[in-house]
């Protein structure tokens, strides 16, 4: 499916320049993010991911270029657009002598969600920790916090969830739970922007955006930023190994295989791709000698 095409679009930032004094933090900043679509932000820190998270949900005003989310301006129209956006920060903002029901009640009273408590015992059970809910958040790990952190965002049902490196600090088991939970609500309708450093962490998106000082250098599919790479084709022939490196394999893979003619001596083929860290490094430095 052709998500871009076929979906409406949800997030429409065009051209976004956001300075800082002589700091450009964001240089022209253009992408579509379309309804019930995952789209990562990969970078680094200072990448610009936060100052553009910060510039969808109103809390920095754009210098140049427009943002829009739901159709709605951020600032000018922020009033109408916080009840369908939930925010969930890089470090957990949540009032630690206060239990996680006690966090989530708070956060949820200024949305109005005629169902308030049975949605704190929704979102509770969906982030599993109905157990510690009567409990002071700051005794817990910050795995847990940041479970929490997760829960504010959602209590009060919003259509488009802006999530700044959303599973920072936590470890690889819950990292995935946090996935299957963005999957979830991906899959019931929501929009994801997902902010992250973790090269892994893009091929659980619809669509990534690889950022690096303020500049979007490539907006794709996983799959298809896979397909920048390269891949190392080794065939052991007679004792011999022979390496050739190819573009695209899927096409070069065949006539390798006709100049060697299905020969008895060839005993193994061994495909070595470029794994995910290596295109975007290659696209890193790339910019890099652009820039000079």
């Amino acid at each position: 499916m052709n998500l871009t095409s076929d979906r409406r679009p949800v997030i429409v930032v065009d051209r976004l320049q956001k300075r800082f004094g002589a700091v450009e933090a964001l240089k022209g900043v253009s992408l579509t993010v379309t309804q019930g679509e995952i789209f990562g932000l990969l970078g680094s820190n200072g990448a610009g991911k936060t100052t553009l998270i910060k510039t969808l949900i109103g809390a920095l005003r754009a210098t140049a270029g427009t943002v829009s989310v739901l159709e709605l301006d951020p600032i000018r129209q922020a009033h109408a657009l916080r009840p369908s956006i939930g925010y969930m920060p890089q470090a957990p903002a949540l009032y630690e002598d206060l239990s996680p029901r006690e966090n989530l009640r708070f956060f949820g009273i200024p949305h109005g969600p005629p169902d308030l408590e049975p949605r704190l015992d929704e979102v509770l059970s969906f982030i599993d920790l109905r157990s510690r809910e009567t409990d002071p958040v700051y005794g817990f790990s910050g795995g847990m916090k940041q479970r929490v952190s997760l829960a504010c965002a959602l209590v009060h049902r919003p259509q488009v969830l802006l999530l700044d490196e959303p599973t920072a600090g936590v470890d690889p088991r819950l990292r995935e739970t946090f996935w299957q939970h963005f999957r979830a609500l991906a899959s019931a309708g929501a929009t994801l922007l997902v902010s992250t450093h973790q090269m892994d962490e893009v091929l659980h998106c619809d669509r990534v955006a690889v950022m690096r000082d303020g500049v979007i250098l490539v907006c794709e599919t996983p799959k298809n930023l896979l397909r920048l790479g390269r891949t190392t084709i080794h065939v052991t022939r007679a004792g011999r190994v022979e390496s050739t490196m190819v573009e695209n394999y899927a096409d070069q893979l065949p006539v390798l295989l006709q100049q060697h003619n299905l020969d008895a001596a060839v005993t193994r083929i061994e495909l070595e791709a470029d794994s995910l860290e290596t295109i975007v490094l290659r696209l890193v430095k790339m910019e890099d000698r652009h820039a000079r």
